[in-house]
């Protein structure tokens, strides 16, 4: 075959075959395409689209570029996929939650992109975590725990990871069907029977219209589905961040706030995982629907079973044996703390949650180039929700900075990405619309 025809085929609007798209992946993992064929090929997609089943054949080949795992359990292995937000943390609450109801959980997560924060940069903000495992460690960890956080191998998707560092400077990140391949074909190497995706909308998300959430989580679902694994998708809000706080280690905490009951029942967070693992539960046969699992997940959360779960797989992982008991010590904190106190009276109306990813970011939690090293302990903490009336001197949230310089301008951020009105807003569904 020929990189060249294919490439060509695609430009005049041709439906490509699947023998085509598998070469072409195999040609991505192992060299054979070079770069130029591959932007080529990734600006033809973009503009002309795959379809259905060439995009479900592009996603099969791409997960088959490299290993694919296989599971000898005695329960169904379950996923999930988040499309980006701010303070969403439910991976670290779900893995276990689920491991707890009988599941397995070998959760293959990535990095922070742009705005949002990365699963990985959270667990490696809890002292000693080691993210990267052998294909060997995380069969043993699903036999000994249950469920796993980690980073996927080279041998995991390698066209998909040669592909996307070239879309990204390419211009054709946002295109449908390389997006559904990219996130899919990874997921599927790991060989689940069930996955949810959790298609955020709002200013915090990727996406800003529920009419571009509906598109991706449709052409998820779809293209999952006819893969053969049973998926599903909820569209979530994040119009405010999901949880009260922004920041890797601060985020592990308020994670740790939830399964041991000091935030009380948790909020959205606890919400929202509640839901995701109720349809996981229900689509593995744990549970007899979505419902009767969410209450699954709620009950071993209150429990306490699954923080100490979670706590299992922190030191099966390199961490701190005793991670359910010292986790208030142990994890690392910023040496500037600044309350930030508002100068004005109103209602919360409107959150900017791209603004408040990027105030993190800015403060060393997040990226701003790939070789940039994370600060675990900054960003942002007991952030005001949408429609709390606030009066002058009352708090908008708390600066978590390395230095003075740097909470002086996170300050700045914090009071520009917050709304005050003196009417009362309609607050956003937690969850918008739910696909199957």
């Amino acid at each position: 075959m020929d990189a060249r025809a294919i490439i060509a085929s695609l430009r005049r609007g041709d439906t490509p075959s699947d023998a085509d798209l598998r070469w072409f992946a195999e040609g991505l993992a192992n060299g054979t395409v070079s770069d130029a064929q591959a932007g080529a090929f990734a600006m033809a997609v973009c503009l002309q689209g795959l379809g259905v089943e060439a995009r479900r054949a592009l996603t099969l080949a791409m997960r088959d570029s490299g290993d694919v795992l296989c599971w000898d359990l005695d329960g169904p292995v379950l996923d999930k996929h988040s499309t980006g937000g701010v303070g969403d943390c439910v991976s670290l609450l779900l893995a276990p939650a689920l491991a707890e109801c009988g599941a397995y959980v070998p959760m293959i997560s990535g990095r922070g992109l742009g705005h949002t924060g990365g699963t990985l940069d959270k667990m490696e903000a809890i002292p000693g975590v080691s993210i990267q495992v052998s294909e060997q460690d995380l069969v043993a960890m699903m036999q000994g725990v249950g469920c796993a956080i980690v980073g996927a191998t080279a041998q995991i998707a390698p066209a998909d990871k040669r592909l996307y560092a070239i879309r990204d400077v390419t211009a054709t990140v946002d295109s449908l069907d390389l997006i559904t391949a990219s996130i899919l074909s990874k997921k599927l190497a790991a060989s689940t029977d069930a996955l949810v995706l959790d298609v955020k909308i709002g200013s915090g998300a990727f996406m800003k219209t529920l009419e571009e959430a509906e598109a991706l989580a449709r052409s998820l679902t779809e293209t999952a589905n006819a893969a053969g694994c049973r998926t599903s998708a909820l569209i979530t809000d994040m119009n405010q961040p999901l949880a009260p706080a922004l920041g890797n280690a601060l985020e592990v905490a308020e994670v740790m706030r939830v399964l041991t009951g000091v935030s009380g029942q948790g909020g959205a967070l606890a919400e929202l995982t509640a839901e995701q693992g109720g349809v996981l539960l229900a689509h593995g046969g744990l549970a007899a629907d979505a419902e009767a699992g969410a209450a699954m997940i709620r009950k071993a959360i209150a429990s306490g079973a699954v923080a100490e779960r979670f706590a299992r797989m922190v030191a099966a992982m390199g961490g701190s044996s005793d991670f359910a008991e010292t986790w208030q010590t142990i994890l690392p904190t910023a040496p500037v703390q600044r309350r930030i106190k508002v100068e004005q009276t109103g209602y919360v109306s409107a959150i900017d949650g791209e603004a408040l990813g990027l105030a993190v970011v800015q403060l060393g939690g997040g990226r701003m180039i790939e070789s940039d090293v994370v600060d675990p302990a900054v960003g942002l903490s007991e952030l005001t929700p949408l429609g709390r009336k606030l009066s002058v001197g009352d708090q908008l949230g708390i600066v978590h900075a390395a230095d003075e310089a740097a909470a002086d301008v996170a300050e700045t951020r914090l009071r520009a990405a917050y709304q005050l009105s003196d009417a009362a807003p309609d607050l956003p569904p937690l969850i918008y619309k739910r696909i199957s």
